[in-house]
């Protein structure tokens, strides 16, 4: 795993207040972009440590204080991006977070040099 941030992603108020709520009702928080099955390449909010890093997921940043990693093949694909930690209603991915709540993290995305 690259432990290097590289200050890749951000947040809109709407997720940062999304996040600060999480955090209240499970403590710390850590977000996964794989790009597996399910939902793809949506964010996933999980517990600190409750999702397992593997050698080639990268870091992006941090949104709200809560490390953001991106699986390798996905940074492959988005490395040339800035990402935007955004949330809107609907269901999203059985085992994020906010599933139960109603909503769902996903990502924009802007082109950045590389």
């Amino acid at each position: 795993m690259s432990e290097a941030a590289l200050d890749r992603v951000a947040c809109t108020p709407e997720a940062a207040a999304w996040i600060r709520r999480l955090r209240a009702a499970h403590g710390e928080l850590m977000f996964h972009q794989s790009g597996g099955c399910c939902d793809g390449s949506s964010p996933m909010c999980y517990p600190q440590g409750g999702f397992r890093l593997g050698a080639r997921d990268v870091k992006l940043g941090d949104v709200e204080g809560c490390p953001y990693y991106i699986g390798g093949h996905q940074w492959e694909r988005w490395k040339h991006t800035t990402l935007l930690l955004d949330v809107v209603p609907g269901r999203g991915g059985g085992f994020s977070l906010e599933a139960p709540e109603g909503v769902r993290f996903i990502v924009r995305s802007d082109v950045c040099a590389p």
